[in-house]
């Protein structure tokens, strides 16, 4: 039976039985030696985007443990952009790529070279499909239980709004995993007694010029009926709150806003400040950047993937109360002294 238990003051989904255990490492214990003097790239959908970002930091940081060359390529917001960054991959003939962010189905054409040239890839939120043997010729995709973040959010908002609420959802429907995570965030709040007035459906990479006037038009639309905002997303929030300012409404007056994913820094600090976003369900994003290299080492020698699924947190202004200045949830768990233990580092 899954518990919820805290870490670090987040409250946290995970399979353990007791919060004593919370510290304790879950991941692989075994698995190859550090593969040397290997180069990979890592291929972001775009890096203006704080989860994206955040892994991106942490495939660094391991890969530096490792003793491995990093390259990284920003697809800069669009599918033109990340196809041209797929093939700049290639052409540095790297020992590994790592896809960052961006549905492998997008990408079908681009990433058939790349299995064409024997290039092991990785990725993180490559598609629904978690863990080993994902579709499009991934070795593994890392990502936490992508259905169970949206119904960690959407159970936040019928916590804190009860049977009455109102819900405007946001998702992308270029990405599989968006319209899926959209759908749990419905189907959770409705089985809930609550109402979702709108399911809305635009561009991630167009949030910057599109949350403003929707967030305008919508206020326009619903009025106080609107009581909480659930996104896929974190970035939906990076430029709703200006509109809400302009409405007249402060953070406690407007919708409140929840994200299913990804706990970046902008969504901790908007959390922190009461900044008109509430909570949001945090991935271990430096964690999954260990994980993103030590699958891609098991890939070049030939090794199974390790099939580990990392577990997400639940951010609340109270959480982040406990843990400082932080604002990234990296959870108290050794799992740096983990991979560097099989690594041979």
């Amino acid at each position: 039976m899954k518990k919820r238990i805290f870490i670090a003051g987040l409250l946290a989904t995970t399979m353990l039985a007791s919060p004593a255990l919370a510290a304790e490492w879950d991941g692989p214990t075994s698995g190859p030696a550090a593969a040397e003097g290997k180069s990979i790239v890592v291929v972001a959908a775009d890096l203006k985007n704080g989860g994206i970002l955040g892994v991106t930091n942490g495939v660094e940081e391991a890969a530096a443990k490792i003793g491995w060359d990093v390259r990284v390529l920003d697809g800069a917001g669009s599918v033109q952009g990340r196809t041209g960054a797929i093939g700049q991959a290639l052409a540095l003939q790297p020992d590994g790529i790592v896809i960052n962010g961006f549905d492998a189905v997008e990408q079908q054409a681009a990433l058939e070279g790349v299995v064409e040239a024997n290039i092991p890839m990785v990725a993180w939120h490559s598609g629904p499909k978690i863990g080993c043997d994902a579709p499009g010729g991934i070795f593994a995709n890392v990502s936490t239980d992508a259905m169970t973040v949206s119904e960690v959010a959407a159970e936040w908002a019928i916590d804190d709004g009860g049977k009455d609420i109102g819900v405007v959802i946001f998702t992308d429907s270029t990405y599989q995993i968006a319209i899926d995570k959209a759908d749990r965030l419905k189907e959770t709040v409705e089985a809930a007694g609550g109402k979702v007035l709108e399911y809305v459906d635009t561009p991630i990479a167009d949030t910057s010029t599109r949350m403003g006037p929707l967030t305008t038009t919508l206020l326009q639309k619903y009025g106080d009926s609107w009581t909480h905002a659930l996104a896929i997303n974190d970035l939906y929030f990076d430029f709703m709150g200006p509109s809400l300012a302009a409405a007249g409404l402060s953070p406690d007056q407007g919708p409140q806003a929840g994200s299913a994913g990804d706990g970046s820094e902008a969504a901790f600090q908007r959390i922190r400040s009461g900044g008109y976003q509430t909570i949001t369900v945090a991935e271990p994003l430096n964690l999954q950047g260990w994980q993103l290299v030590d699958e891609l080492n098991r890939a070049i020698q030939g090794e199974p993937c390790s099939g580990y699924i990392t577990s997400p947190a639940l951010v609340t202004a109270e959480g982040l109360a406990k843990l400082g200045d932080s604002n990234a949830f990296d959870p108290h768990i050794p799992y740096r002294e983990a991979y560097a233990a099989i690594w041979g580092k």
